[in-house]
């Protein structure tokens, strides 16, 4: 304890015992001094008191090795700090009340003769100490010259404290949630105590705690008194648990019903005593009976529906419109017909017939229409096969076969072939002929660890790789292609919970001007936030999804989520120049792609549509070409994507007047290795520019490309060595930190830091 105040009167049997260990006694010898001195540091060393002495007539300050041990310090460690610097070590919810404690101990105050407080061990953690000081010795002006004193570390005292504390507020919040009432009786002196809970309960507001003994029998129903009265009895007489459910009436005449429980203890005097929870489970014994009614009921209308089961079963087995067995029936055949294969030593051969141009038929001449097919298909079907074959109907216009077969036939090619000649004949109805098909996918499996149900995965694989490839054709499945067939299909089917789950998510990546380096614009880049491969580029999931026709349902909603993170842009405070989306083929023969635009209601000049030059710009339809008209009409700049991967035409840039075109990253690549490829590039700056044409080059990765495409007097940069594409979140940051090069200097820092020297401009 550093330097504290003191006053005379604080002086108490506490500071008489320091005093003494201190050395401040009455006239005694040497040896009996010694022997005092040395029976009290052995009593302090084994209490864990560290003593501390501030004697400001000799100037010298003591602090015994307990002090420094409760401190984390050295035994022989040196002391230094004044009183100021000891007090930044007081926990700061407590230094207010210490530095007021010291000043009241000093001025004589007992209550404050004792105080606790937190100091900082010096590892870094918190001891609580237990602080006990006097004022031994004054001047003749009464001003303390020396202050003797104890302090103990109870920082263990202080966590018993704080656990036990823990968990009586647990109890007592568990009892009061569960509304338990709790009691405890003294067997032998005849007495018990309520507390609040179990006394509202029983419905005796008002009534002290101690209860009358026999206060618990009278509130017992009359039913139930002797009944429970016993069990008690024998329970007291046994010393055994009580356990026991019945019905009281309260003091207000209600009756209730009573969940008890209570067991015996003996206390700390020896006494037998009886503790026990009450709580009114009343609600709870009721909605119990309510529902072993619901079940008797339930179970009674079981067994009336049980008697009708077998002509349900059958419709539930059966497809109503063909007759044939369905989806239900196929999975209990599938089971049957693997235990019959696997015993017999056959082969398991499975058809899924999937019909081709059916939807055609239904969308031009009617639902009665597909009816009438369907019923014709599931005809020539049981035509086709043997009577021990059997045919479903598992949805749509889709049919599953299972043959049963020895191992070496061939045959089953042939059924296939049989089914799919017989399925191309017109089929007369309501004067038009319909003409459909079928693909047929076949997988056969035999062996003892033969599987229906994989079969019938293989054979649906073999369907999609026959559908592929053309249509009323049959495919045997094979294992060599089931890998790249099933990831196919697997990512089709995510791509399309992709998109119901907002999965994909626009990335973005910033533009700047070629000669300052200041942010131009910036690219909207779709990506697939997949949940277990993460963020996906569209090099993995573009094809799929083309091939599932949702490609422009990406562009629509990239397009809604770049309008929204320029909106919370501008009110951050952070104006991008323009936001360029990409835009797909298929989204620009949308007829009501003009409707949908106008409803975002997008500002004039804030997007440019990015157009793949692989759209073949030369041939654009007439509704292409009105919707590049509308996007004109409603602000939004047309830019021209991968240019120079030779699609587009001079006079395709003249029909369109786009506001800018993007050389394609393959040209920027060897532009510092490749001088013909530096003629490339610079012809096509020319002819932007000859257009009034702002050119963008993509790809920029080096320093090399920014100086070189710097000397060709291109417009705008994108690439790596500026910026790489990054969330919506992180744009303000990265622009306000300014992270990328600015002007000729910070381009020639970035030049020196991959390894090169960037010229000056006198040497261009």
């Amino acid at each position: 304890m550093p330097v504290k105040k003191a006053h005379p009167e604080a002086e108490n049997a506490h500071g008489d015992a320091i005093a003494a260990v201190a050395g401040v006694g009455g006239a005694v010898g040497d040896s009996e001094l010694a022997e005092r001195e040395s029976r009290w540091n052995h009593a302090l060393v084994g209490s864990g008191l560290g003593v501390w002495d501030h004697n400001y007539r000799l100037d010298r300050k003591y602090y015994s090795p307990t002090w420094k041990t409760i401190r984390g310090m050295a035994p022989d460690e040196e002391v230094a700090g004044d009183y100021d610097a000891w007090l930044q070590l007081v926990h700061p919810d407590d230094r207010e009340f210490v530095a007021h404690a010291i000043e009241r101990q000093n001025a004589g105050d007992p209550d404050y003769q004792i105080f606790q407080y937190r100091e900082r061990h010096r590892d870094g953690h918190w001891v609580w100490i237990d602080c006990r000081g006097a004022c031994v010795e004054w001047d003749e002006n009464g001003v303390p010259t020396r202050i003797v004193g104890t302090d103990i570390d109870i920082t263990a005292r202080k966590e018993a404290e704080e656990t036990l504390s823990r968990l009586s507020r647990r109890l007592d919040l568990a009892l009061e949630i569960s509304h338990i009432g709790v009691f405890e009786a003294d067997i032998e002196n005849d007495t018990v105590e309520w507390d609040d809970r179990l006394i509202a309960i029983y419905g005796l507001q008002g009534a002290s705690h101690q209860i009358a003994s026999d206060a618990w029998a009278k509130s017992l129903h009359p039913d139930d008194r002797e009944r429970v009265l016993g069990l008690a009895g024998r329970s007291v007489e046994s010393g055994s648990d009580f356990q026991q459910e019945y019905r009281i009436i309260r003091g207000d005449g209600a009756e209730r019903i009573i969940r008890a429980r209570s067991a015996f203890f003996v206390d700390g005097n020896g006494h037998r005593k009886l503790i026990g929870a009450n709580w009114d489970v009343t609600e709870d014994v009721a909605l119990r009976n309510e529902l072993q009614r619901a079940k008797d009921l339930a179970e009674a209308r079981n067994r009336e529906l049980e008697a009708a089961k077998e002509s349900i079963e059958h419709l539930a087995l059966h497809d109503y419109l063909t007759g044939l067995p369905n989806r239900r029936y196929l999975d209990k055949m599938l089971d049957e017909r693997s235990m019959e294969c696997r015993a017999k030593g056959l082969a398991l051969a499975i058809l899924h017939i999937d019909l081709d141009r059916f939807k055609q038929i239904n969308d031009t001449l009617g639902h009665r229409a597909g009816d009438a097919m369907l019923q014709h298909a599931a005809s020539v079907l049981r035509n086709s096969v043997r009577a021990a074959d059997f045919v479903a109907r598992i949805g749509g216009d889709e049919f599953v076969i299972l043959c049963s077969m020895d191992a070496a036939s061939k045959k089953i090619g042939g059924l296939a072939q049989r089914i799919i000649r017989e399925l191309r004949k017109p089929v007369r109805f309501e004067g038009h002929d319909c003409r459909f098909g079928a693909s047929i996918g076949i997988a056969v499996g035999r062996g003892s660890n033969l599987d229906a149900k994989q079969i019938l995965l293989d054979a649906d694989i073999a369907l999609y790789r026959a559908k592929g490839r053309g249509r009323n054709r049959f495919e045997f499945f094979s294992a060599s292609d089931r890998r790249d067939i099933v990831s196919a299909k697997h990512l089709a089917d995510e791509i399309l919970i992709g998109l119901e789950r907002n999965e994909f998510v626009p990335f973005y990546q910033l533009q700047f001007d070629t000669r300052t380096l200041d942010v131009t614009g910036v690219e909207t880049l779709a990506r697939w936030q997949h949940p277990r491969h993460g963020l996906l580029t569209p090099d993995r999931f573009l094809d799929i999804a083309e091939d599932l026709d949702v490609v422009s349902t990406i562009d629509a909603l990239i397009l809604e989520r770049a309008l929204a993170d320029r909106r919370a842009w501008i009110k951050d405070g952070l104006s991008i120049p323009k936001i360029s989306v990409n835009v797909s083929a298929r989204r620009l023969a949308d007829p009501d792609l003009g409707k949908k635009l106008r409803a975002l209601k997008i500002e004039p000049g804030a997007i440019a549509f990015e157009l793949l030059e692989s759209i073949s710009l030369d041939d654009c339809d007439a509704l292409v070409s009105a919707n590049l008209k509308k996007l004109r009409k409603l602000g939004i700049d047309i830019q021209i994507d991968d240019f120079g991967t030779g699609h587009a035409s001079i006079v395709s840039l003249l029909r369109l007047s786009p506001k800018a075109l993007k050389i394609d990253r393959e040209l920027i690549r060897l532009l510092p290795q490749s001088a013909e490829q530096r003629k490339l590039v610079g012809s096509i700056i020319d002819i932007g520019r000859s257009l009034n044409i702002r050119v963008i080059a993509e790809g920029v990765e080096t320093a090399d490309h920014i100086r070189i495409l710097e000397e060709l007097d291109c417009d705008m940069l994108q690439g790596y060595a500026l910026a790489r594409p990054m969330p919506a979140i992180q744009i303000p940051s990265f622009v306000r930190a300014s992270s990328w090069p600015h002007g000729q200097t910070a381009a020639r820092a970035l030049q020196a830091q991959l390894g090169r020297a960037l010229p000056s401009r006198a040497a261009k």
